[in-house]
């Protein structure tokens, strides 16, 4: 009897020891890449590291730059370490309700210090404030992947508070960054000018900062949201299968081995009150808190396209990807559902692009570069004429292929090909690279099209 317990348990032995030696290693691999402080009686530091790094020509050119803390990259490691051992099932939070709520704190807490410390030290006010928004965030998406009895109701409001604090974070950290900077006493001994530049730096750096961790909070929300929906149609199709499977013979059921059934009983006795019903009644928030946060992770990436980059144009194909975690929610966007997922990614190109191609026109003719005309070609209205009508002209095909996007529906396969020569004289004679991009655009979405419409047409005819 022994030797056959210690065989059953042994899988289990192994299992749990495979988790903690992935820890161990996770552990010394963060160790060599954050170098977090140690003590000095535990390590061995040689003179000729510290004059290195306490360099005389580094001063003499570069100046004097303070020290930031190295002790928050600790609580870096311990919310990673923290995030393994839940992903391995060390630390049970699949199970208890009370010890995920503490696991979702502690992370939220010790990532909120450890950006507060490493990116916001200035501005100590929005420390709390920071804080909350990560306890938030991880609350939100802790509970959301392992949901209790009252979280569906709760999280909706966990969420609203993760955007409120969004503006005001914002707001007050200009503030208080451009009043910790005018109090400082360097800044004081500069002229008004240079005091300007520098304050203007200074705030648009920190956020930038800012909205870097919102974009990344949102896109998980987003991520997670669409994770769990698509889990959970997965769910219902298998339970729809399974029905239909023992409807579908009367003898079903006497055929099924007794131990089978007994565990399918007993699997269907401990499943989790999040049930599919239980979503539809509680859950439904989830499709609008998705389409929520992935727009606003989208607005602020376009931002931060601005402010980083000018507006560029390649940006905007690596960020339109990001409407794909949009989500059927008749609430909002009716008959929008899977079949529609690629047509904002299509609509947001093109609008995006001739948006900003009319901006610039605008911008060189009356905002501050008139005379120059350094985009449309000239000063003159001629130029802009001829870069408006050569925008207008790429039009045609980008209507067409957005509207097919959105039905898929079958249209005459000349009309694709007789749009297409609209687009040549826009990547030829256009000034502005924008008027180009959409003309070479405009010409792969009239040859996407026909060739689609054709595969349809050929497949169509197998079936006749």
């Amino acid at each position: 009897m022994s030797g056959t317990r210690n065989n059953h348990n042994f899988p289990f032995s192994l299992q749990a020891a495979k988790r903690c030696l992935v820890l161990v290693v996770a552990t010394g691999l963060l160790l060599i890449l954050m170098h977090p402080p140690i003590p000095l009686l535990l390590t061995y530091r040689s003179d000729l590291i510290k004059h290195a790094r306490q360099s005389d020509d580094d001063i003499s050119i570069y100046g004097f730059v303070a020290g930031k803390p190295t002790w928050p990259s600790w609580l870096l490691i311990i919310a990673i370490l923290l995030t393994l051992a839940s992903v391995t099932s060390i630390i049970p939070i699949k199970y208890i309700v009370e010890l995920r709520a503490f696991y979702s704190i502690s992370i939220g807490v010790a990532l909120g210090i450890y950006i507060s410390a490493e990116y916001f030290l200035q501005a100590a006010i929005l420390h709390i404030l920071i804080v909350v928004t990560m306890v938030c965030a991880s609350v939100f998406v802790v509970f959301t992947h392992f949901p209790s009895a009252s979280s569906t109701k709760l999280l909706p409001w966990v969420f609203a508070l993760l955007v409120a604090l969004f503006p005001v974070t914002y707001l007050l950290e200009g503030q208080m960054r451009i009043k910790s900077i005018l109090e400082d006493s360097e800044i004081g001994n500069m002229g008004e000018e240079e005091k300007k530049i520098t304050t203007l730096l200074a705030v648009e750096g920190a956020r930038t900062s800012l909205l870097g961790l919102y974009a990344a909070i949102f896109m998980l929300i987003a991520l997670e949201i669409k994770y769990e929906l698509a889990y959970i149609l997965r769910e219902k199709v298998a339970d729809r299968g399974g029905i239909r499977h023992n409807n579908s013979g009367q003898s079903g059921s006497t055929t099924f081995p007794p131990r089978m059934r007994f565990m399918q009983q007993r699997r269907a006795s401990t499943v989790p009150s999040f049930t599919i019903k239980r979503m539809t009644a509680d859950g439904a928030w989830m499709p609008a808190v998705g389409n929520v946060a992935t727009i606003m992770c989208f607005a602020i990436c376009l931002i931060l396209n601005i402010n980083l980059t000018g507006g560029s144009n390649r940006a905007i194909f690596f960020l339109a990807p990001i409407l794909l975690l949009l989500n059927q929610d008749s609430d909002f966007v009716v008959g929008f559902g899977d079949k529609q997922r690629y047509f904002p990614v299509t609509v947001v190109i093109s609008a995006y692009l001739v948006l900003t191609a009319l901006y610039g026109m605008w911008e060189d003719l009356w905002h501050g570069n008139a005379g120059w005309g350094l985009q449309i070609g000239g000063p003159d209205w001629i130029f802009v004429i001829k870069n408006l009508a050569l925008l207008i002209l790429t039009f045609p095909s980008h209507i067409l292929f957005n509207r097919y996007v959105w039905s898929y529906t079958k249209q005459n396969d000349s009309t694709p090909l007789l749009t297409m020569p609209l687009n040549l004289p826009s990547v030829v004679m256009a000034d502005m690279l924008k008027i180009r991009i959409l003309g070479l655009l405009g010409i792969v979405y009239s040859l996407a099209q026909y060739l689609i419409s054709r595969q349809q047409y050929i497949s169509g005819l197998k079936y006749i």
